[in-house]
């Protein structure tokens, strides 16, 4: 059957979660989603955020619902699963945004904030992929799992910036755990690719660019910050039947920053 290029791209009657869905990056792809359809259940630890988020959402004709949950707790991935069964009785695309970071010189690097990082970042986003491949994907024969990871994932960091060793070791770890699960789970049609944004305003950043901006803009061959938009064509083309034979991807969505 021949599908228009509408067809290919529209999420009518699908089921995604968002992590860390009311703000920033996951709300841009939350708002990317529902305006071509999807049901979109938010995610993060603040409610009263989550119900903003949900609340511009539904005002633009979306249908979203919330759910806070702290995605460092252990039995954080499967109450969710839950949480979706209950409500929707399916879940069709996962996008494992939520993130965090620490910054320290990595001699004093505390052991503390290694460990949040990487709970959040690496061990969350794996143990949501696990439980939502289990209980839907591989039984519905489909899925889209979209991880956010980060150019920071790919590069050092320079040395005129506080170090984030955690961070750019943690979002290495997502590209190359977006590959593994991709080569594993590609059989059971399940497609696993990430995103990988350079500098973008947003909550987590807004403190270390008060003194770097320029700096980066500097460095980036389009000469510019990542916009509240230009997230949103990657993620649903990675999320979508237009991205149906793209698996195990990383996609720079940085203006051009990690080619130079």
């Amino acid at each position: 059957m021949t599908k228009s290029l509408h067809d290919l791209f529209d999420l009518s009657g699908q089921v995604a979660l968002v992590t860390g869905g009311s703000r920033g990056l996951g709300f841009q792809i939350a708002q990317a989603l529902g305006e071509y359809g999807a049901g979109v259940i938010l995610v993060a630890r603040k409610e009263a955020e989550l119900r903003e988020a949900a609340q511009q959402l539904s005002a633009a004709g979306m249908q979203a619902s919330t759910v806070a949950a702290d995605l460092r707790d252990e039995s954080a991935a499967q109450s969710l699963i839950e949480t979706v069964r209950e409500r929707a009785g399916r879940l069709d695309i996962l996008i494992n945004n939520a993130g965090a970071t620490w910054g320290a010189p990595a001699e004093d690097y505390p052991m503390s904030g290694w460990d949040k990082v990487m709970a959040v970042n690496v061990t969350a986003a794996f143990a949501l992929s696990k439980a939502a491949a289990k209980a839907f994907f591989i039984p519905q024969g489909k899925g889209a799992i979209v991880n956010v990871a980060s150019i920071e994932g790919y590069l050092g960091h320079p040395t005129s910036r506080m170090g984030t060793v955690a961070y750019n070791a943690s979002k290495g770890a997502v590209i190359n755990m977006t590959r593994a699960l991709a080569a594993e789970w590609g059989c059971k049609n399940i497609r696993v690719n990430a995103l990988a944004p350079g500098y973008f305003r947003t909550k987590m950043t807004e403190a270390v660019l008060g003194s770097i901006e320029q700096e980066v803009i500097r460095a980036t061959p389009l000469g510019k910050l990542g916009s509240d938009f230009d997230l949103k064509g990657a993620a649903l083309l990675l999320a979508s039947d237009a991205g149906a034979h793209i698996t195990g991807q990383s996609i720079g969505i940085d203006g051009g920053a990690s080619i130079i």
